[in-house]
């Protein structure tokens, strides 16, 4: 891995930033997942539409729930640590202000495909929209806002946020949060995530979790 990719400083860093990590790729696999339906949704197509909509449901969940937890725990903790550094907070608030813009978008995309009769015909211009304003933000979070994360909080800061995620994620949230996160990951990713979850968990996850999530087409109908 080059010197100068984002995740060589995260990985050099003192906290574990490996969940976040593996959020960003997600998220970046299902924005590709929803490029590819839109480009042959069509309404009168049950199954197609009943697949992305599902897809897109979870996403949404998903998203909403890692940005509410930047905006709403990890910035503010940041802003504790960072008082009086104004760069910082200035890159603290165009996190802030990106995901902002990114709302509207998700909206645009929720509309059109709500709209039954010509929703279609904008559909692939929204969700351009949408994963260039998404790609971009994560991006920009990887390259400044995660080292910054490393360089202002401290071991303990950082497990309390996680563990606030957690508590706010609980079990109902987490049966369907580790399927979808470890979907599409290699047997060794998934592993890595898995080894940092309770027995317990892991358990559950491979016995009830992954099996019944596997159940409802997402993005696109099974072949069978």
């Amino acid at each position: 891995m080059a010197t100068s990719d984002p995740a060589t400083a995260l990985v050099d860093g003192p906290l574990d930033l490996t969940m976040m990590l593996a959020i960003h790729s997600a998220l970046r696999r299902d924005v590709a997942h929803l490029a590819r339906a839109a480009g042959h949704h069509r309404t009168d197509d049950t199954r197609h539409r009943t697949a992305l909509l599902a897809g897109w449901e979870v996403f949404k969940t998903q998203l909403h729930a890692h940005h509410t937890g930047e905006d709403a725990d990890l910035w503010p903790r940041m802003r504790a640590r960072l008082a009086d550094c104004p760069d910082d907070l200035a890159l603290l608030h165009a996190m802030d202000d990106e995901h902002a813009r990114i709302d509207p978008l998700i909206a645009a995309v929720e509309g059109a495909l709500a709209d039954h009769d010509d929703g279609h015909h904008r559909l692939g211009d929204t969700v351009d929209a949408f994963t260039t304003e998404l790609t971009g933000h994560l991006a920009h979070e990887e390259r400044d806002a995660l080292p910054l994360i490393n360089r202002s909080l401290t071991r303990a800061d950082w497990r309390a946020f996680e563990a606030s995620q957690r508590r706010k994620t609980g079990l109902r949230g987490a049966a369907e949060f580790l399927p979808w996160l470890l979907g599409g990951t290699t047997a060794a990713e998934a592993q890595a995530i898995l080894h940092r979850m309770p027995p317990p968990v892991r358990l559950v996850y491979r016995r009830r979790w992954q099996p019944r999530y596997t159940l409802h087409d997402r993005w696109e109908p099974a072949t069978r």
